[in-house]
């Protein structure tokens, strides 16, 4: 089932001087459970289209359906609603919150949804003890190693149970070692069912991945899948 359908996907900047063109006419499915790296050089467009794909920013043309839904044109409150709903999103920076301990860091997702306090405790314990963080629940991240902060990053994009998973570079401030058992956990969470799509500049990380696509100036230069 296609889960993300995007046919000639534009984003231009515009100042009054000078009109930037990220996304040039993008065609691009992903499929439910599928787990996709995008690649390229800097300012190619790969962020841009992270963030479209995330419903962060929107397309200057052309159509974005999400699990069959157009999403280019829709209000802002609408757009935060299927963030909320669907999303989970997991960020190079950790952007955990260092007065909150581990646990208070992931079931903090949750308090933005109508969920009762004991059903969120019981999501935030099991999330936690998925990603392998739970013997951490009451330090603080300052108190965690890098690897072990991208667990609580990534136990909080899965809380909520989003359908789809984004990726921003979430490797990008660890050390080989640590980042390796992050792409390992990733790679066990797409195995158990999750959609994945992963912004890397790390060939090494893309190969986690079952299709990688390539970017250049904007548009996509070519994709290619993992062998079975």
């Amino acid at each position: 089932m296609t889960m993300l359908h995007m046919r000639q996907l534009s984003r231009v900047y515009r100042t009054d001087t000078v009109e930037t063109t990220a996304l040039d006419s993008i065609d691009l499915d992903i499929e439910q459970g599928e787990f996709v790296a995008i690649m390229g050089p800097s300012g190619c467009g790969k962020s841009t289209l992270l963030n479209i794909i995330g419903l962060l920013d929107t397309p200057t043309s052309g159509s974005y359906r999400f699990a069959d839904q157009e999403m280019a044109g829709l209000s802002e409150s609408r757009l935060a609603q299927m963030r909320k709903a669907h999303i989970g999103f997991i960020f190079q920076s950790f952007n955990l919150i260092d007065e909150l301990t581990v646990r208070e860091n992931v079931e903090l997702a949750l308090l933005y949804h109508d969920i009762p306090g004991e059903e969120r405790r019981r999501r935030t314990d099991e999330v936690m003890d998925r990603v392998g963080i739970a013997h951490r629940a009451k330090h603080r991240p300052s108190q965690l190693s890098g690897g072990q902060q991208q667990r609580v990053a990534v136990a909080r994009a899965l809380v909520a149970s989003p359908d789809l998973i984004l990726a921003d570079e979430p490797t990008g401030n660890l050390d080989t070692s640590h980042g390796e058992e992050v792409m390992r956990m990733l790679q066990s969470l797409n195995a158990a069912g999750s959609t994945i799509v992963m912004v890397t500049h790390s060939p090494a990380h893309a190969d986690y991945a079952g299709r990688v696509v390539n970017m250049l100036d904007g548009r996509i230069l070519q994709e290619r899948r993992r062998a079975a």
